[in-house]
């Protein structure tokens, strides 16, 4: 059966889409219905008693109490209604309705509480486990995995991009798809339950007693979305055939959901069956290195570019590595290298960072959601996350970054220059964290933070939060008794070890604003501490230039002076974001 055969079949329960003529037919054979990342992605906490086994029995006790005791007419909960129905702390409580706000498909003004509904279904996914990496069976390889002495050693997400190449191809990771098929699965095995807590009984026989509204039905669009040809943004309630013709507005218009879950599940095997085909296609390799529609613009530094190829650097270094997928962009790979992307908008869609080794990576704009997985050596500068920012899995990566949340897990040796809003999330096994203000600007920062919401005259660096053991989500299997092992926080970086980082300008802009453009103000102690360093520097430099040296000596001291900072150039890798100016 075709995929057309198989929508129109499912439309036929119910009234016509939303009208009856050609186009409309055609368009609605188009619509895939696709797991949103977002919950799966940023919104699994490693709090024990989020995480039931029992699913929908738990859970229908859970919602009918915060309904009963906590009723209004919007269906809301606020944190000491969550922490009292979950039987958590008010912490806890804080970051469950915190993290919950972060995922939602939509902007809600009351940030102090949250839909019991949506809270029902985001509680019912914290029992998903990711989908786990592929280990690899090259014993050469896994001898030789970098870093040596790591956690993470035998696993195929701790190689360096050279060693992937060795191990064959990143098919070995899970990709996209793989994680989209996963999440799909999951949805086509749980969604019966699911439906079932959105549900309202009603008097009647059998499977007619349970009943979806048309708002309790648009909830599912915290994990669910449907995408036509691509495009994001087809409402549920246009997608699903029995709601087609129903006014928005009237919210309460109710179907049976035996009707409703028929559909879901229908859907959901012909998405499934979509990802296999496309899987099994020629053109698969080259459709994921192409730009779809809901990806940002953003503007390579071409002009660098050429210097890096002048150079002797790998051509294309500006470029390589970075694929545009469905709703997100990924940077994958870079290795000895600088890449830089810059946008003109405030973007919607995740980016990510992933298995980038001795390298410096920008990314100036204002994004909804980032990840950074499975990088080393790097240093990685995100202009302002509106959402939320997870850093998962490096090893000695410098981040700077603004954002609203960040969630710290598995990293070791990192140190992390934050504008943040919320407490920091730290989980997992990680080892030698450090925080510290934000350190540097550039022209359209400010613009950047102010599009995405963030507010400067807030910031959280210094107030990680460490949630217990380790996350029994984390995608890569732990030695044993390790599940035991408490979450090790972070450290704040010493003040007499801070200092500015200088972003390259880049596309003919003016001279990049100095880091007394920081939109972060900086702690006293870090005040003091550069104000000492600048004075020692500038005492230096009167000495020398009060020293009663000849012409000789003079140059003696310049040729050594140069001979230093070239040698920590090539030492420190910072020889490369010279080719790149």
């Amino acid at each position: 059966m075709t995929e057309s055969s198989r929508t129109e079949t499912s439309a036929g329960e119910g009234p016509p889409a939303a009208s009856s003529d050609e186009e409309s037919n055609g368009r609605q054979s188009h619509i895939l219905l696709q797991p949103r990342r977002e919950p799966f992605e940023y919104g699994l906490l490693p709090i024990p008693k989020l995480i039931l086994t029992d699913g929908i029995v738990t859970l229908s006790s859970v919602k009918e109490k915060l309904l009963r005791h906590h009723a209004t007419s919007l269906q809301r909960i606020d944190v000491v209604g969550l922490a009292d129905g979950l039987k958590i702390s008010l912490a806890e409580a804080g970051i469950v309705l915190d993290t919950l706000v972060s995922v939602l498909p939509y902007e809600q003004e009351d940030l102090d509480s949250v839909d019991v509904r949506d809270l029902v279904l985001f509680l019912y996914i914290q029992s998903y486990k990711r989908l786990i990496s592929k280990t690899h069976k090259d014993s050469a390889a896994v001898a030789d995995v970098w870093p040596s002495t790591s956690v993470f050693d035998g696993y195929l997400s701790a190689l360096t991009p050279i060693q992937l190449k060795r191990c064959g191809s990143r098919r070995s990771m899970p990709s996209p798809a793989d994680e989209e098929a996963h999440q799909l699965s999951y949805l086509e095995k749980h969604m019966e339950n699911m439906v079932s807590l959105l549900a309202d009984s009603i008097e009647g026989e059998g499977d007619e007693s349970l009943v979806l509204t048309l708002d309790s039905f648009q909830r599912l669009g915290l994990i669910i979305q449907f995408t036509d040809n691509g495009h994001e943004g087809i409402p549920l309630s246009q997608a699903f055939p029995l709601f087609a013709n129903h006014d928005a507005n009237s919210p309460h218009i109710s179907v049976p959901a035996s009707k409703v879950l028929d559909w879901l599940l229908q859907s959901i095997a012909i998405s499934l069956e979509h990802i296999a085909a496309a899987e099994k296609s020629p053109t698969r390799e080259a459709a994921m290195g192409g730009i779809n529609d809901g990806d940002f613009a953003m503007a390579d530094a071409s002009a660098n570019k050429a210097k890096l190829q002048s150079n002797g650097s790998p051509s294309g270094l500006c470029e390589h590595g970075t694929a545009h997928l469905r709703s997100q962009t990924i940077v994958e790979g870079i290795c000895k290298a600088s890449l830089v992307k810059q946008a003109s908008n405030t973007i919607r869609h995740p980016v990510k960072v992933l298995n980038c080794h001795d390298s410096v990576i920008y990314l100036l704009a204002p994004l909804s959601y980032a990840t950074v997985y499975g990088c080393s050596d790097a240093t990685i500068v995100v202009g302002a996350v509106g959402k939320a920012l997870r850093v998962e899995h490096c090893e000695r990566v410098q981040i700077i970054a603004t954002a609203k949340r960040l969630c710290i897990a598995n990293c070791r040796e990192c140190i992390f220059f934050l504008g943040i809003n919320h407490n920091p999330l730290i989980l997992g096994d990680n080892h030698k964290l450090q925080v510290a203000p934000f350190n540097t600007s550039y022209p359209q920062l400010a613009e950047h933070i102010s599009q995405v919401g963030i507010n400067a005259n807030i910031n959280r660096w210094n107030e990680p939060l460490v949630l217990g053991m380790v996350d029994p989500h984390d995608s890569l299997s732990h030695p044993a008794g390790l599940s035991d092992t408490q979450s090790e926080s972070a450290t704040c970086l010493d003040p007499d070890q801070f200092t500015n980082f200088l972003i390259p300008k880049w596309f003919g802009a003016t001279l990049v604003e100095s880091t007394e453009c920081n939109p972060f103000p900086l702690p006293e102690a870090y005040v003091a501490a550069q104000k000492k360093t600048h004075k020692v520097l500038n005492e230096i430099q009167e000495t020398i230039r009060g020293a009663q040296l000849d012409e000789i000596k003079k140059r003696d001291i310049a040729s050594a002076l140069h001979t230093q900072f070239k040698d920590w150039l090539y030492a420190s890798g910072n020889i490369r974001q010279l080719y790149c100016l």
